[in-house]
């Protein structure tokens, strides 16, 4: 495998896939697996599903945004503020991170049949109701990169905190070949 596939591919071990080549066409590269942050395990495979964790916006390790998504000047005001235009990137950086949870447990991301379900989380502030605009970030994502196997139910649900203060967090289930 030449280096730029390795690259692209987070790993060295694998070919690149048509889904990772559609990814480095977005100019995205496939992250290793972030480590949880807690006591669970990325992703689970039952049966012919994937079921990832909830999936922050990290990049290289490190969270891109902490706060409260807000459409405004509203919120508290010793609290950070997110745009729901940053938060709505941020959910496409959860679902990278999704896609590589799901990789991580079935090797290859072309073995992907169809996105079943995400689930978006907004730490929200109390004023703000635009959840589902911003968890289109991943819906759309996976859209493009996934074709018609990436269209999916969806719950786009808004919380007053998430781990580390993240203002999203995503998780997804995946059925796979």
């Amino acid at each position: 495998m030449s280096a730029s596939a390795e690259a692209h591919s987070g790993t060295s071990a694998a070919p690149i896939s048509a889904v990772e080549q559609r990814l480095a066409e977005l100019g995205i590269t496939l992250p290793e697996v972030a480590a949880p942050v807690a006591a669970y395990v990325p992703a689970v495979i039952s049966g012919n599903h994937v079921y990832t964790s909830g999936q922050l916006p990290f990049v290289n390790g490190k969270l891109e945004a902490t706060g409260k998504v807000s459409a405004g000047t509203g919120g508290f005001a010793d609290e950070p503020t997110v745009s729901p235009e940053d938060a709505q990137r941020f959910a496409a950086v959860c679902a990278v991170n999704a896609l590589a949870a799901v990789k991580s447990v079935i090797g290859d991301l072309d073995r992907i049949t169809r996105i079943v379900k995400v689930v978006g989380f907004v730490s929200s502030d109390p004023s703000f109701t635009g959840q589902p605009g911003v968890i289109n970030g991943a819906s759309e994502l996976l859209g493009r990169v996934l074709g018609d196997a990436g269209q999916h139910a969806r719950s786009a649900v808004g919380v007053s905190v998430l781990p580390l203060d993240s203002p999203v967090e995503v998780e997804l289930i995946a059925e796979f070949s």
